[in-house]
């Protein structure tokens, strides 16, 4: 971490409020040589290890997928985040979203990677004792044994505290005795060691390590799923399940703390994830249109596919510019942090948990991109891509099941708008304030539009009308629903679309700019994508106004809106053409 990343130590949801400079940002051009050869490392993993046999892992083949998460481990990849101590890396954050990213050829194996290296070890890093770790640690961080994460329940879904599974102290006081089922366990046919969570005395949410084989534990049969077909997904039966007393991890009643923590971490590895999905899906598109001919031509030659394959590029470079500017901006913080400090492993949680608003908008924006990518990818394909000769099937069906991990994109969304009010009313964000100055400002008549120049000054206008958007939306909502405003989900979620539209904008923007002009794609991309991203902010604009006024207030509001969101069009068709251009003569995704 060189010293420019760790002097910068940002806010979580400033990017709202604050007009960040090129230079506060981390990009993927920023990335260590160190950074560089572990994602090389892990690209050649993936091309060379996984590509070749994505067959055998969607036959469910365990055993083959166990041998190859082993080859990971034995890369050093499955313990970038576990301490030296114990056997890992303990590497930075960007380093860890740099794998997910690479390893993401194949949905079913990066599912049983993702689960193992994330939900499944981190844990046990955060709350293990000593002993515990000293035991499981080096067995997972070399791939030796693979971990798995149980806490869903057929009746606790998203509502993660009503679980039912409960735990008793056995009379001797030596164990706890399990009872309940769990749902949907990933990774869970081939698992060695299990996080488990149930209530003591149906009370305190806990959590509990236990390895398979341990008696009253069973697995059941695999679920047959729409798409990730080749990863294990099982239910647990836990009957009379006689758990060791020092297999509790963490404290007894705080087990909410560790089912949640690990989630801010889950959902930018799954935003990474999903980018590192889309490339490979991308290039199967791409490499077929320069192949397949009609009407005497290639179908790449024909603007409507060209279309599809700018947007689709335009997305990959707009997800990698969000991701790495969040994960940058994480890595920043823990490297300002005192790692002589009683429990860093609390003090990290923290840190991350600063990001809370970033981690959902990454997880909820690059799970879309890449449903919107892969649909798009199968239309290239036509009639083949619905068929399972071609990967496009495959990839459209494992695409499906990002929307609903790591807390549902709809869960998301209240969370972005939710927590951004909520930091509001308790000091810890100036949004408030911001939101009465634009109030005043837009109220008090024509608003005044920020002078940009240069090849992104619409762009940046965009983005400077978009925040403003943003406050003045919230303000109306705030004044019209007061306390109720967060059981409107629909006035919640249209506000969250603003938000992240505004993040990941902002960031293309930030990134280009950083880049100075060496390259010409990434202002053509930002351009395009600002296009979109004003289009999605005024649609979620429009939403919120209407719910909260009617008659002479709404027209006000609309005129106010009007001045707002005033801009000239971008040509997108001759930006889509250059850019499509750039991608179909690569036959992948570049920004060269």
């Amino acid at each position: 971490m060189s010293e420019q990343q760790t002097a910068m130590r940002i806010q979580g949801g400033s990017f709202l409020l604050e007009d960040a400079k090129p230079e506060d940002i981390f990009t993927l051009e920023d990335l260590s040589d160190t950074q560089q050869q572990i994602a090389q490392t892990t690209t050649e993993f993936a091309e060379n290890e996984i590509l070749p046999n994505i067959p055998r892992i969607e036959s469910k083949d365990f055993a083959f997928t166990r041998a190859l998460l082993h080859k990971a481990g034995e890369l050093g990849l499955m313990s970038i985040d576990v301490p030296e101590q114990y056997g890992g890396l303990e590497l930075d954050k960007v380093t860890s979203a740099l794998v997910a990213d690479k390893i993401a050829v194949c949905g079913s194996f990066s599912v049983a990677f993702s689960a193992h290296v994330g939900i499944g070890t981190l844990p046990l890093v955060w709350y293990g004792t000593e002993e515990q770790k000293q035991r499981y640690l080096p067995k997972l961080a070399s791939g030796e044994w693979v971990a798995s994460y149980a806490l869903s329940e057929a009746s606790s879904g998203s509502d993660a505290m009503n679980i039912r599974t409960q735990a008793v102290l056995s009379p001797d006081g030596r164990h706890y005795i399990l009872n309940g089922e769990k749902m949907w366990i990933s990774n869970a046919g081939m698992a060695n060691l299990f996080t488990v969570f149930a209530k003591i005395d149906g009370e305190k949410f806990s959590a509990f390590l236990i390895e398979a084989g341990t008696p009253g534990l069973s697995v059941g049969a695999e679920e047959h799923k729409l798409g990730i077909r080749g990863s294990s997904t099982c239910p647990l039966v836990l009957s009379d399940c006689k758990v060791p007393v020092e297999n509790l991890l963490g404290e007894a009643g705080k087990g909410h703390h560790i089912a949640f923590n690990t989630l801010n971490v889950g959902r930018y590895k799954l935003g990474s994830a999903a980018v590192g999905g889309a490339k490979i899906a991308f290039r199967n598109g791409v490499r077929y249109a320069r192949e397949r001919k009609a009407f005497g031509k290639p179908i790449s030659s024909f603007g409507l596919v060209q279309q599809m394959i700018a947007n689709s590029a335009t997305g990959i470079f707009a997800g990698e510019s969000a991701v790495y500017r969040v994960v940058g901006a994480i890595d920043a913080s823990l490297a300002a942090m005192d790692k002589s400090a009683p429990n860093p492993s609390l003090e990290t949680q923290k840190r991350i948990e600063e990001f809370a608003v970033e981690c959902s908008i990454l997880k909820v924006w690059c799970s879309e991109m890449l449903d919107r990518l892969v649909d798009d990818m199968l239309q290239v394909h036509g009639g083949y891509g619905y068929v399972e000769e071609f990967p496009a099937e495959r990839s459209y069906r494992d695409s499906r099941i990002n929307r609903i991990f790591e807390g549902t994109n709809e869960i998301n969304r209240l969370i972005i708008s939710g927590w951004m009010l909520k930091r509001a009313m308790q000091g810890r964000l100036a949004l408030m304030p911001a939101i009465q100055r634009v109030m005043d400002e837009v109220m008090s008549g024509p608003v005044a539009r920020e002078e940009q120049t240069g090849e992104l000054a619409a762009a940046r206008a965009m983005l400077a009308s978009g925040k403003k958007l943003a406050l003045f939306c919230a303000g109306v909502a705030s004044q019209r629903f007061g306390t109720t405003l967060a059981d409107e989900q629909e006035v919640m979620a249209a506000l969250a679309d603003i938000l992240i539209e505004v993040l990941v904008l902002e960031s293309c923007i930030l990134r280009t700019e950083k880049m100075q002009g060496t390259r010409k794609l990434p202002v053509a991309m930002t351009r395009y994508y600002a296009a979109h991203a004003f289009g999605v902010m005024e649609r979620a604009a429009e939403t919120i106004l209407s719910a909260a006024a009617e008659g002479d207030m709404l027209r006000t509001q609309m005129a106010v809106f009007r001045r707002l969101t005033k801009h000239d069009p971008e040509n997108t068709v001759a930006l889509g053409r250059e850019i499509a251009a750039a991608m179909i003569d690569a036959g992948r995704y570049t920004m060269d």
